[in-house]
């Protein structure tokens, strides 16, 4: 995309008073209001492309005048490979791959290839255009979600440093806020999943109106789209505490957005 022709009015404006009338950059920084760094950088292209002179060529318009000074960035911009986003999406299903392991393949293949946060934002941008789905409004202090993380954390032993279990992450979110706890849990046994509730609750410094879990067995006898029967402990955590559990409809993930 062209520059506007106000910033190549003021380059010309730089190239002028630097080159044309010997102004000192601090001079110049005060007369075009630019940082001394621009001047600077303006200057040096000028200078690669054999254009520290004045007055200009008279036929040099601002298109041939920007693409003598910005030649090389252009050409960074246009060679650098563009990921496969659709290959960058399926990969993302699988286990274990996060976009930051994704993008470290990419440079690895391409080492002068775009970095992090333009491969996550474009990425983001591709996937928007997918799938559209409602937004979610969420009340503060309404919903809490909670889930097991997919992947189980190895615990190790100080002083032996052996392996002595295979840790689940316990996650929970507020609707409203995104605000996280999240624990270690020894099992997924009935007794450290209630515990985590009760300190999740502490951490929070409160009872959310709605709990809202999946359907692990744990939580749910019986998983159903519309009447799911809740394990009995489970629902007398609740009670004592004045919430309620409605879990997520069975594979619909995107109830608890």
């Amino acid at each position: 995309m062209p520059r506007p022709r106000a910033v190549m009015r003021r380059i010309r404006e730089v190239l002028r008073l630097s080159v044309g009338e010997r102004l000192s950059s601090r001079r110049v920084s005060q007369a075009v209001g630019l940082p001394r760094a621009t001047i600077f950088d303006y200057l040096k292209r000028a200078t690669v492309a054999g254009l520290a002179i004045w007055p200009l060529p008279l036929d040099m318009d601002d298109a041939e005048l920007e693409r003598r000074l910005f030649a090389s960035e252009v050409k960074a911009v246009v060679t650098r490979p563009v990921p496969d986003w659709r290959g960058v999406h399926l990969e993302l299903r699988r286990k274990g791959v996060t976009l930051q392991l994704l993008h470290f393949e990419y440079k690895e293949q391409h080492p002068d290839g775009f970095q992090y946060t333009w491969f996550t934002q474009s990425y983001r941008q591709y996937a928007g255009r997918l799938d559209l789905v409602m937004r979610q409004e969420h009340v503060a202090g309404q919903k809490m979600f909670v889930d097991i993380a997919g992947q189980t954390v190895p615990i190790y032993d100080r002083e032996t440093e052996a392996k002595t279990c295979d840790a689940q992450i316990f996650v929970s979110a507020l609707g409203a806020s995104s605000y996280i706890y999240a624990e270690a849990l020894a099992s997924q046994q009935l007794a450290p999943w209630l515990m985590a509730h009760v300190h999740a609750f502490q951490f929070y410094g409160g009872v959310s109106e709605i709990i809202v879990p999946d359907n692990p067995r744990v939580a749910v006898t019986r998983a159903h789209r519309y009447e799911p029967e809740i394990n009995e402990s489970y629902l007398d955590m609740a009670s004592h505490f004045g919430t309620a559990i409605i879990p997520a409809r069975p594979y619909r993930p995107r109830d608890k957005a």
